[in-house]
């Protein structure tokens, strides 16, 4: 057999075998290298213990000395929350206080004040006086006294709210199963919302006016006057630019400005006197300036007026001397715009 195989493929077969030999080891080896070696990990301790060490010492325990711990002592009585109020509250008026702060205090809005007072205020937040009991709800709503014929669906619809909100109010105290009001008793309404009664003086121009001053107060200016024409912008009637009772809102068409009595009161822009002197209906002595461009202001609680009816005045100059004439249960600024014979908010031309 090997006779007849040649010297040169003899050769050949030989160096095939020695080239994969090769191959095989160099593979084997390029897998040994790239297998990581890796042991199983030696436990671990956190502590350390060497025969050396100290046995651990327990302290010694003294009954009489004072323990060093935090500690309270034992409540007997349980303190309950009281939870929402669900009854009328009654509130003796304040020296200083106003309709808009008292609500303030109660987290109220200052018409729920009024409409569940009707019978003392007569929907005059300018009629509260120092002495005065009033009634304050426990939530926004009217408090109204149940008359003959009412229905929970009447009143409901009267109010502007829904029958089943008097009926579940738990402050009402009624029978859910069958709910009754006797004619007389009072009842909250939850919600409850209507038009408010206002007392005014009217807007006077500084034309006919035709008002009478029987009803509105002496201080009424009954001619027919021309003067100086206001220039559309406006500055602060008072030194003080903060409120000193209520705030403009529905129920309130002004503001009260915090001043003290006899401080002077300037004139918000040019005009002529159209009211000047006492007034009916709680607002004390007022001033009331026509601006001849639809603009009209109105001073109250005044101690005293230094103009006169038909006199024109220039913006800055002093009309007036602050106080608490009227109803008012502090010294103040009563202060209204008006514009067109409506109300404007005077936050709007206030610089």
């Amino acid at each position: 057999m090997w006779g007849k195989i040649s010297w040169a493929r003899l050769l050949w077969i030989v160096t095939l075998g020695l080239v994969g030999s090769a191959i095989y080891l160099g593979g084997t080896r390029f897998q040994t290298r790239n297998i990581p070696q890796t042991s199983p990990p030696k436990p671990t301790s956190t502590h350390s213990h060497s025969s050396s060490s100290e046995p651990v010492q327990v302290p010694n325990f003294d009954p009489h000395a004072a323990p060093k711990a935090i500690f309270r002592l034992a409540q007997i009585d349980t303190i309950i929350p009281t939870g929402n109020r669900t009854e009328i509250t009654p509130y003796l008026v304040q020296p200083n206080d106003s309709v808009f702060g008292i609500a303030a205090k109660f987290n109220l809005r200052p018409e729920t004040i009024l409409w569940s007072n009707y019978d003392l205020l007569q929907d005059n937040p300018h009629a509260i006086s120092v002495g005065m009991e009033l009634n304050i709800p426990p939530l926004d709503g009217i408090y109204y006294q149940w008359k003959e014929g009412d229905t929970f669906e009447s009143v409901a619809n009267n109010f502007k709210t829904e029958a089943d909100k008097i009926i579940n109010w738990i402050g009402n105290d009624l029978d859910l199963t069958n709910p009754h009001i006797e004619t007389g008793d009072m009842v909250m309404i939850p919600g409850g919302k209507r038009e408010f009664q206002q007392w005014l003086i009217p807007t006077i121009p500084r034309g006919a006016s035709g008002v009478s001053a029987g009803v509105y107060g002496n201080g009424v200016c009954s001619g027919i006057y021309d003067g100086l024409i206001g220039s559309g912008g406006f500055i602060w009637p008072t030194s003080n630019h903060a409120l000193s009772g209520n705030d403009y809102w529905a129920g309130h068409l002004a503001i009260d400005i915090g001043v003290y009595v006899g401080e002077p009161i300037w004139a918000a822009d040019h005009g002529v006197v159209v009211f000047a002197g006492w007034a009916t209906g709680g607002y004390g002595y007022v001033v009331m300036l026509d601006h001849g461009n639809g603009y009209q202001t109105l001073y109250a609680h005044l101690d005293s007026v230094r103009v006169e009816c038909g006199q024109s005045v220039l913006q800055g100059q002093t009309i007036a001397t602050g106080g608490s004439t009227g109803k008012s249960t502090g010294s103040h600024l009563h202060f209204e715009v008006r514009y067109l014979g409506g109300f404007v908010n005077p936050w709007f031309v206030l610089p």
